[in-house]
């Protein structure tokens, strides 16, 4: 087995390249494939959902659009995201058995060079569980991770500079007034190498770094390389499904209020629920206290990242009258998925909340 890691730096690209590119290498890589890093950043700004995300829920769908904002949905998890030049996106892309299986073991395994970099340049950075890059307590940086096809994919940023007006634009929120609190929120808890150091370092001399710290970390060599003919096939395949507004809208479903009585012990409602994990979205069907139908959402990871549905489907049948969370653990390990963070109890809660708390749902 090859202990080269291919470098691919393909400098500024569209924004559905800059998605496409690490799902289009993932698609095309074999197991016996040297591991991938690429190195990319944007030359058009753009709104990046999370693969389990409602995107009307998430995002100003009207405002990005009379604002030129394309909004992409990448297979990764993870909340909306507001993407331009002032970020080096790194996309790592490993054969799957090369790879740690657990998703907060992926977290600590590739985030490490990624903090010795920021170290290298003075940025005390560290690792908060689960997946967020921190400097004194302020957020440099999120990371997501997920498998496509046969590889493991682990992505992120080095956050150069933010704009968070925009930022804050982008998000669909209550009011204007919440708006105005969420840009200076942003401003206050999140921070940037320019920020921290006073000025951004060349783009050279930071992926430098970066290389270094990856080679240590992952006793892998770096080697300059560009895109397999095959990969480039891949990448054009996953960019007219990025596209796709199909694919954008997948998750969504008709909305509904919160508690909408249908017919005698029939209720129809949805919730939100913040978890460690990310935050929780539910909308449920329920007769007599049985769930006829669940569909869940929101900013959170899972492994395999196509898992939802089949949890969806098993929440079916669930009697939310009796101790629903030990039901949903234990459905949940007949799964065998890897939600970091959230809870079967966080799940029950979700659901529970949907209902009316008069207990008239039963």
């Amino acid at each position: 087995m090859s202990d080269f890691l291919r470098i691919i730096d393909l400098g500024a690209v569209p924004a559905l390249r800059s998605q496409a590119v690490y799902h289009g290498v993932a698609a095309a890589m074999a197991p016996q494939d040297d591991p991938v890093l690429i190195l990319v950043g944007t030359n058009e700004p753009y709104v990046c959902v999370g693969m389990h995300q409602n995107v009307e829920a998430e995002v100003d769908l009207e405002y990005c659009a009379a604002a030129g904002l394309p909004v992409l949905r990448r297979n990764v998890g993870g909340g909306a995201v507001y993407l331009d030049a002032n970020q080096l996106f790194f996309q790592f892309v490993v054969p799957v058995d090369r790879a740690p299986r657990r998703l907060e073991a992926m977290y600590s395994f590739f985030v490490a060079p990624v903090l010795d970099a920021y170290r290298s340049l003075g940025i005390q950075a560290r690792l908060r569980p689960i997946n967020d890059i921190h400097v004194n307590d302020r957020k440099i940086g999120g990371t997501g991770a997920a498998r496509i096809e046969e590889a493991t994919v682990f992505v992120g940023s080095f956050l150069l500079d933010f704009d968070t007006q925009t930022m804050a634009r982008c998000l669909k929120v209550s009011s204007e007034k919440f708006r105005d609190k969420l840009k200076v929120t942003l401003d206050d808890y999140l921070t940037t190498v320019r920020r921290e150091l006073g000025h951004v370092p060349p783009r050279e001399d930071l992926i430098a770094r970066f290389l270094r710290a990856t080679a240590e970390r992952l006793m892998l060599r770096p080697r300059p390389d560009s895109l397999r003919p095959d990969e480039l096939a891949q990448i054009h395949r996953w960019e007219r499904r990025l596209g796709d507004p199909e694919w954008l809208h997948k998750p969504e479903r008709q909305r509904f209020a919160s508690a909408v009585k249908i017919t005698g012990g029939v209720f129809l409602g949805e919730s939100a629920r913040k978890a460690p994990g990310g935050l929780v979205r539910a909308r449920v069907l329920v007769r007599d206290g049985i769930v006829i139908d669940a569909q869940l959402s929101g900013d959170f990871y899972c492994l395999p990242h196509d898992g939802l549905p089949a949890l969806e489907l098993a929440l079916r049948q669930l009697d939310l009258r009796h101790a629903p969370a030990a039901e949903i653990d234990a459905r949940l390990r007949a799964l065998n998925l890897d939600l970091p963070g959230i809870s079967a109890a966080d799940i029950a809660s979700t659901l529970l909340d949907a209902l009316p708390r008069d207990g008239s749902a039963w």
